[in-house]
């Protein structure tokens, strides 16, 4: 709400007018639950400097008015005297649909049950239930009391002048006194005996055996100790981290449920936590999931953890931390949400950072002969009464119930007002409506910072490539500086096998590396990929062959290591490429089940990629295959073959055999490596030799045929909310690509999608995405409370471009 206008840019959305002409790698704002940030990145220093701006202006000196709240949060909705009256607001519609996966609900009851007396027992998000609760004067004064300098942690990261950061940072600081802010959270004080809550959650009536969530929690110590929260940090890998940790073994093992849920270690509210479970439970196995968690700690803090299982958890965190890769999100941003876990409650910020240290002192500790980790679990787990269990039951009439009571308050409403009432609801909808649609005026819109063209700079950055074969393998080397990690992504191409198996791939790439191999059991095996490495991830890629009408796709295997342990990393390679225990029934139904658990959650929780995903199937070879792979078709795959496992392992088994025999060769394989020049001449000579060795059978490509899908469907889901998809091959309607192709598809995005879909129509996304290789464009939506009224928008795109009368500003945007 503070990014709907502020003093010095008094525009409707200065967040979306920045989206529009900014060279951003992050621009957006999240709630914890006692914390909101507003960060912003940019690697232009022009940019950077306008976007604090913006920000600064926003979160000190918003606009707030009735109707910010009235958009973002909610309003009531009456055109006319005889409709029935609704709720419509962006973030409403968002948290109905957060509280339609089990996931989220579960993660939020976890930490209600542990915190019931301080400001951790409520959602940070809003409960929808009560969001409509929430008067414009509560909004106003909650902004006027903790938005304040007094309140605030500043935080700042990159090779800009540290002048200039003080001086835009005076500004506004110089305009506000010091106050005292009440805003610590209170200290839960600890209970004396466990505790239990059920919680029920929606699932859809003729829902197949719906199952129950289990999780057992525990309250942990305040943060502070940069040497307990480090060591915690490495519990948490010994006892979860992989399918190897015994904890998570033992769970899986059991047979009580089909994948691992909970939250883990949480170590961004005052008091740490830790939490595990399982879903897919049958509802009379709760309790036995329960015990088997106690009395699976209490059994390692007598007996121990394994010793490999130690090294492999703290060589993991250890190579983690002095890699420092932090995806898709800048560098800055998780260093300053690291910095905050102690910053925001009084403690050192820099003492998340600095890992030496505690590291070494439990390293210490171990060389010591001490039994420090069996010592954190019985601390802290066995001996710790403030646990608690929290269980989720399918509930087949929650959904009908939710919207009984919603519509039993809009009815009460609407009676306790009269005419004149109802007059003012239709009349302050209809100016919201008309506000929204209202173009921002010139004024206001040249207070906003653009970059101009010329800003830009036209040079791309290029990644070095050096193209090489060695036998049958082409191999890719990048020449760049990595702190002495060897990055290696070892190929096979796809296009080899018949469609039929294309499916199974995904859990056939898990398998190389959690089966175990001919001479080690899988526990053995991650315990040496944990060890010796910084990790090995299968991963799949599929695209479109731009121009040639073709696809690609590839199977991945991506490890890393230090360059000095570049023979052990190739070692392990060569055994699982060749000898995983691809026999191994129970541990393949194991990887199954879990694999079905985990695309039943992703149907409700990434419903807009769901969506477009099928979407794309319809039209493209390569995302054909993507969704044979990760849509609905291989969640309807995985409740097949969960079945055939049971009942026809030596036809799976073949299956699995044939695409190692097919896939796992020297002629279909490529290699792509990335370290600096000076290691690449030591490890060349080592990857060289191990491609050698690789198997010579050669396959030929082979044809896929797309499935026929209907030309429209519809999923039903348990939501309250949808996710409305609509998509087209436009260069198979005869576009042809040009560079203007993407100006066009921005302007979608931040204007008519986002206006018409978003801010008018009170869902909380909606946009659309084009691939340029394969020519697809769709237009989704993401918590949506309409369905015909978003696909008309889509339906209108084409004239709305066609009227576009656009100006030069606004272009270069």
């Amino acid at each position: 709400s503070v990014l709907c206008g502020s003093r010095k840019y008094p525009v409707k959305e200065p967040f979306t007018e920045m989206l529009k002409g900014s060279l951003n790698t992050f621009l957006n704002a999240f709630t914890f639950p006692d914390k909101t940030c507003y960060p912003v990145a940019s690697q232009n220093i022009q940019d950077f400097y306008n976007l604090v701006d913006v920000y600064m202006d926003a979160v000190f000196f918003p606009l707030l008015s009735p109707y910010t709240l009235m958009q973002e949060g909610w309003h009531y909705e009456l055109e006319n005297s005889s409709n029935p009256l609704t709720y419509k607001g962006v973030v409403f519609n968002e948290m109905k649909g957060a509280y339609s996966e089990p996931e989220g609900i579960l993660s939020d009851e976890i930490q209600r049950s542990l915190f019931p007396d301080n400001t951790y027992q409520f959602d940070s998000g809003g409960n929808p239930a009560v969001i409509p609760d929430l008067t414009f004067e509560q909004f106003e004064d909650f902004h006027e009391t903790y938005y304040h300098p007094s309140n605030a942690r500043i935080f700042f990261y990159g090779n800009d002048d540290p002048e200039q950061r003080l001086i835009i940072t005076h500004e506004y600081l110089h305009l506000f006194e010091a106050i005292p802010v009440q805003s610590q959270v209170a200290l839960q004080q600890p209970f004396n005996e466990p505790h239990r809550a059920e919680i029920p959650y929606e699932v859809a009536e003729g829902q197949e055996n719906p199952k129950a969530y289990v999780a057992v929690n525990w309250l942990l110590p305040e943060t502070g100790d940069p040497e307990l929260v480090f060591g915690l940090s490495i519990l948490e890998q010994v006892l979860i981290g992989t399918p190897a940790a015994q904890l998570r073994k033992a769970l899986i093992d059991s047979g009580l449920g089909e994948d691992l849920t909970g939250r883990g270690l949480e170590t961004s509210t005052r008091q740490l936590f830790f939490s595990t479970g399982l879903k897919g439970v049958e509802p009379q196995n709760v309790e036995k999931v329960e015990m088997l968690i106690i009395d699976t700690a209490a059994n390692l803090a007598i007996n121990g953890v394994y010793p490999e299982n130690i090294a492999a958890a703290i060589n993991t965190i250890e190579f983690r931390l002095r890699e420092n890769n932090t995806g898709a999100y800048p560098r800055g941003l998780v260093v300053m949400l690291r910095a905050l876990d102690f910053w925001l409650y009084g403690k050192d910020p820099l003492a998340p950072l600095a890992f030496e240290a505690p590291l070494n002192a439990i390293k210490a500790r171990l060389a010591a002969g001490e039994s420090y980790f069996e010592h954190l679990i019985e601390a802290y787990l066995v001996n710790n009464t403030h646990r608690t269990t929290v269980v989720l039951t399918p509930d087949t009439s929650l959904g009908e119930k939710r919207a009984a009571d919603e519509r039993k308050r809009l009815d009460t409403a609407r009676a306790g007002m009269d005419e004149q009432a109802v007059e003012k609801t239709i009349e302050t909808a209809r100016r919201l409506k008309e506000m929204q649609e209202a173009p921002d005026s010139p004024e206001a819109m040249m207070t906003i910072p653009t970059l101009e063209l010329d800003d830009i700079d036209r040079e791309t950055r290029r990644i070095p490539i050096e193209i090489l074969q060695n036998g049958q393998t082409q191999v890719l080397f990048h020449d760049l500086f990595t702190n002495g990690i060897l990055y290696l992504d070892l190929g096979f191409n796809l296009r080899v096998l018949p469609q039929e198996w294309i499916p199974y791939l995904p859990l056939f790439s898990r398998a190389l590396t959690e089966t175990g191999t001919k001479t080690e059991s899988f526990v053995q095996l991650l315990q040496r990929i944990g060890r010796n490495t910084g990790g090995i991830r299968p991963t799949v890629l599929t695209s479109a062959s731009r121009n040639t009408g073709k696809s690609i796709a590839w199977l991945f295997l991506r490890g890393k290591a230090m360059a000095g342990q570049t023979g052990e990393l190739l070692a392990i390679l060569r055994d699982v490429l060749t000898g995983a225990n691809l026999e191994d029934r129970e541990r393949f139904r194991q990887m199954a089940l879990e694999a079905r658990a985990r695309m039943e959650s992703r149907v409700l929780g990434a419903g807009a990629g769901i969506i477009a995903s099928r979407l794309s199937a319809r039209f493209d070879e390569a995302d054909w295959a993507s969704e044979q792979m990760g849509g609905v078709s291989y969640l309807f795959f995985l409740r097949q073959l969960t079945q055939q496992i049971e009942q026809d392992w030596p036809a799976v088994l073949k299956t699995l055999q044939g695409i190692r025999d097919m896939l796992l060769n020297s002629p279909n394989a490529i290699c792509n490596v990335t370290i600096d020049a000076a290691n690449w001449q030591t490890l060349q000579p080592q990857i060289n030799d191990f491609l050698s060795g690789l198997p010579e059978r050669s396959a030929a490509e082979q044809t896929w045929a797309i499935s026929p899908f209907p030309a429209s469907e519809g999923l039903t889901i348990p939501s309250q909310v949808n996710y409305v998809g609509k998509g087209a091959n436009i260069y198979k309607l005869g576009y042809q690509l040009k560079g203007s192709t993407f100006v066009v598809n921005k302007h979608i995005n931040d204007n008519w999608l986002w206006n018409k879909v978003r801010v008018q129509g009170g869902a909380y996304g909606g946009f659309s995405s084009f691939d340029s290789q394969s020519g697809i464009l769709n237009f989704l939506s993401y918590r949506d409370p309409n369905l015909l009224q978003t696909l008309e928008i889509y339906n209108q795109t084409g004239e709305y471009l066609k009227n576009l009368e656009i100006d030069e500003a606004e272009l270069n945007k």
